[in-house]
């Protein structure tokens, strides 16, 4: 391990780079989709319904939102990082969206970047959730360091994300996963709030989620293959050869979006399930939807949209509900209820 303090400049610095690399290279996963395009909602062209009264609510982990979307975990630790949790919380305020923040390791490590993760004034009603990667809980965080970042964001649940490739990618990763289902079992027991488990990009098989259940995690975020590739980011930052070429070399790997939520509904029928990766439209929530998750979660569209301006931010989640109130109408559906019913999703086959 480097010593703390180039540990914490490393675990900084890092947070700029991902953003930087995000918002300007071409990071994203080629040779696989999320797999929702496998998938089409049946047009009905008769609705019978008026469009203005679609009914988006939902209720996750007991909170209600106006509209089954989570602003995916993304960011924290720098002042670029403040702007957009600042621009994204408001925006979640404004449309009853729940929100992640960024891995809070980093404050544990410089308790002076809290700040820059401090969204609860801006958004004091939506449905918000601490995050840190689950490797740390092999070095050194432990059950106080997860109640501290659920105390500090006032949150209404703790994702522990997991990430194997990012950190085998990542120069000096955390790489020791060894033993983290007894310890994610202790901190579920423990933790007032939920827990939530989380991948970053590459998706939880079924026997993994079931897994993950049995021991007491409240929730599951698939974050499955298809959209940003965190193989790609890594890669993109590494200082040495080897590291770039091992990011290239895993640069598509991983369980597809709408594969993880078939495979963990056969599994674990009653999880909370937030369908993230890949995801870019009100569309692609709705499918995923009604495949069976509750939640979509979106992070690009919201990072570049933070980025432009809170204008832009907010013309992307006007245009998401509009997208996701669309997707019902146009398939008689009045809420997600109905979304569900068999046949209003079908397989494409190809011919």
């Amino acid at each position: 391990m480097p010593p703390a303090s180039l540990a914490e400049t490393e675990t900084q610095s890092r947070k700029a780079d991902h953003l930087r690399v995000c918002l300007e290279e071409d990071v994203q996963f080629r040779q696989i989709t999320n797999g929702l395009d496998r998938y089409r909602l049946q047009h009905c062209c008769l609705p019978e319904l008026d469009w203005n009264e679609v009914d988006l609510c939902t209720t996750f982990l007991g909170k209600p939102l106006n509209a089954p979307v989570l602003i995916s975990s993304m960011t924290g630790g720098t002042e670029q990082a403040q702007q957009i949790n600042q621009r994204l919380a408001a925006i979640a305020q404004q449309y009853n969206f729940a929100m992640g923040v960024g891995s809070q390791r980093v404050a544990l490590e410089k308790p002076e970047v809290r700040t820059t993760f401090d969204v609860r004034a801006i958004a004091p009603d939506i449905l918000l959730f601490a995050n840190l990667g689950a490797v740390q809980l092999n070095y050194g965080c432990g059950l106080e360091d997860c109640q501290r970042l659920v105390d500090w964001l006032q949150a209404d649940a703790l994702i522990l994300h997991l990430n194997p490739l990012q950190e085998s990618v990542q120069t000096r990763g955390d790489r020791n996963f060894r033993g983290l289902f007894q310890k994610i079992e202790q901190i579920c027991a423990k933790l007032p709030v939920p827990v939530i488990a989380k991948e970053v990009g590459n998706g939880i098989s079924a026997p993994i989620a079931k897994r993950l259940v049995d021991v007491g995690v409240g929730a599951i975020d698939v974050a499955g293959a298809g959209g940003t590739s965190w193989a790609k980011v890594e890669s993109g930052r590494a200082h040495d050869s080897q590291q770039r070429r091992l990011g290239a070399t895993f640069a598509d790997w991983g369980i597809p979006t709408a594969e993880c939520i078939v495979g963990i509904r056969s599994v674990a029928p009653q999880v909370p399930l937030i369908a993230s990766g890949g995801l870019r439209n009100g569309l692609d929530v709705a499918k995923a939807i009604a495949l069976g998750a509750d939640l979509g979660g979106l992070a690009l569209p919201f990072l570049q949209s933070a980025d432009h301006s809170e204008a832009a931010l907010e013309e992307q989640a006007e245009l998401l509900v509009a997208e996701l109130r669309t997707a019902l109408f146009c398939t008689g559906s009045a809420n997600f209820a109905d979304l569900r019913q068999p046949g209003i999703l079908q397989p494409i086959t190809s011919h």
